[in-house]
């Protein structure tokens, strides 16, 4: 066997090269946890600053024991921990889907937490913490996973625990392993659940009558958990996006040197058009559509399509056929009259599920539900390419939801406008390719950003479980200037809205908002974008290199910061 081989043989199973230099990567952290490799837990005080939203009376008589606790107060760190804190057994598990950073967040709390406590992982998420499926993670396992990408280590599913049954499943998993406290990893929804958590296992788990202590930590790559100066932006959102900006960076490459295609690119992001507004930042394509603009401006799909074909028209009369578009996935939910359509046609599903069942023929499938819409709904569906219609007609996932990433909106984008191209200017070439760049994002190796913001906020969730807190979300504050560990309670954020019938507690996604600083900065310049060629190539994110520090733009811009490199400890 040669030399050569037995290295190859060696970088198997996440040892390739790159995955070996990773793990060696300095981690800088906050100054307040003193050293990377031995920090220090901190301990939390009182801001004074209260949270509320508009149903905070009713969330109070929800989580009564949650607000009174902490009275929807930010904590902010208060100098090194005085107490030294032996015994907890902590578990930490992932919830929904993966976001470069979370094994630095399990990392950070294993090593905040020291050798007098225990982490315990959850394997496959909340699924795995109602069976009970836990094991003792060591120092082996964090050396190993640090700076990797992925959820592999723990695993992670969409498992929503709000049953009375669920709950007791979770109550005999913390008495079965004896744990003080949950560490729940996840997004807005996740979060929404970590504070019923929090509540229903306040007291009354231990034989003294004592509860579990949970912590939320924000993750998603769709960058829709903000909360205002508290939570710039949920850890995942910089690495996805540097990877989508990469191939979208490649693709103006291409355009510009074939000289002959459109490619219309449609980009993660169901809820909110984070991830196509910091790509578009990052990349300067001619055309980028944001959903929240289309739903504030009651933009019709006509509308939409008329804009884009007539861009095409005005490139190609300057010499330029050629061009990018992006477009955020849940684009289609956003355009008022089919958003209205998918409405009702949610409804007709709902309610005709079995008659529906039974027709095999999509044309039959088509033709029945278009019988069961209003006169203005029935046409729109009618309308629609049969490869949309089937789509919109298919299964809904567990949610209840339509699944908009299924959905080829960019295909949609293309021959629409292909159309309207047509009838402005019959000589006007037009050929376009269609890319759905999603997963190619989440599990990449965290950026140096999110490497060192999620390191960080495991170590706040560790210092808070430390601190005998229950109910907050840990966060980073001053990520340009230092960075400050602190904590936002979670009751403090939660709505009421009306979902299936019936009120929900929810954390309300944080969408593009139209005054923010990093779209009225995309508004500046994309007619300056769409009139000639001004892209960026951005190339691969690095970490060893001048963009190793470089925070996410549209972070950047809301965050009033005045460079573009963020700067922990």
């Amino acid at each position: 066997m040669s030399t050569l081989v037995e290295q190859l043989i060696q970088s198997e199973a996440h040892k390739s090269i790159f995955e070996s230099a990773v793990r060696q990567l300095p981690l800088p952290v906050c100054a307040a946890f003193g050293s990377s490799s031995s920090p220090q837990p901190v301990a939390f005080s009182d801001t004074g600053r209260v949270l509320s939203t508009k149903d905070s009376e009713g969330v109070r008589a929800q989580f009564p024991q949650s607000v009174a606790a902490s009275g929807n107060a930010v904590l902010a760190s208060a100098g090194a921990s005085g107490a030294k804190v032996q015994g907890k057994r902590v578990a930490v598990l992932f919830s929904g889907g993966p976001a470069a950073g979370g094994h630095n967040v399990v990392c950070g709390l294993k090593r905040v937490l020291g050798p007098g406590n225990t982490l315990f992982g959850v394997k496959a998420g909340p699924k795995g913490l109602l069976k009970g499926s836990l094991f003792e993670i060591t120092d082996a396992n964090v050396d190993f996973i640090l700076n990797t990408g992925g959820f592999d280590f723990l695993g992670s599913d969409r498992t929503k625990i709000k049953s009375a049954e669920q709950f007791a499943q979770v109550r005999e998993t913390c008495i079965r392993h004896n744990l003080d406290a949950i560490v729940v990893v996840g997004g807005d929804d996740s979060n929404t659940n970590a504070a019923v958590l929090a509540e229903s296992l306040f007291t009354g788990v231990k034989a003294d009558g004592s509860g579990v202590q949970v912590i939320g930590v924000p993750k998603t790559i769709d960058g829709d958990l903000q909360v205002g100066d508290l939570l710039s932006i949920s850890f995942g959102f910089d690495t996805a996006t540097r990877i989508y900006s990469e191939m979208v960076g490649n693709i103006l490459q291409d355009t510009s040197s074939s000289l002959k295609y459109w490619h219309f690119v449609k980009l993660m992001g169901r809820s909110a058009s984070h991830v196509a507004l910091e790509v578009a930042l990052q990349t300067k394509p001619a055309i980028a559509l944001i959903s929240e603009e289309i739903a504030a401006k009651q933009e019709s799909l006509a509308s939409i399509i008329d804009r884009v074909a007539k861009v095409i028209v005005e490139r190609s009369h300057k010499g330029m056929n050629y061009g990018v578009l992006l477009a955020p996935e849940g684009l289609i939910e956003f355009i008022p009259e089919m958003n209205a359509m998918i409405a009702e046609l949610n409804d007709v599903l709902a309610h005709h599920a079995a008659e529906f069942a039974s027709l095999t023929d999509d044309e039959a499938k088509a033709a029945f539900v278009g019988g069961k819409l209003t006169a203005g709904n029935a046409q729109l569906l009618a309308s629609l390419p049969h490869y949309i219609v089937n789509m919109l007609l298919a299964e809904r996932d567990s949610h209840g939801n339509l699944q908009v990433s299924l959905i080829p909106t960019e295909q949609l984008l293309i021959d629409m406008a292909k159309q309207r191209v047509r009838e402005l200017d019959p000589n006007v070439p037009f050929a376009a390719h269609n890319h759905f760049l999603g997963y190619e994002g989440r599990c990449g190796a965290p950026t140096l950003f999110d490497a060192a913001y999620t390191y960080n906020l495991g170590l706040t969730a560790g210092s808070l479980i430390l601190d005998g807190r229950t109910g907050y979300m840990a966060t980073i504050t001053g990520l340009a200037s230092g960075g400050a560990p602190q904590a936002i309670p979670l009751a403090g954020l939660i709505n009421i809205e009306r979902r299936h019938g019936k009120d929900e507690f929810v954390i309300e996604k944080a969408l593009v908002r139209m005054d923010s600083p990093a779209m009225q900065f995309f508004a500046a310049r994309r007619d300056e974008w769409a009139a000639s060629d001004l892209f960026s190539s951005p190339g691969p994110r690095q970490f060893w290199g001048p963009t190793t520090h470089q925070l996410p733009i549209s972070v950047a811009l809301n965050s009033g910061a005045d460079s573009l490199m963020f700067r922990i400890g």
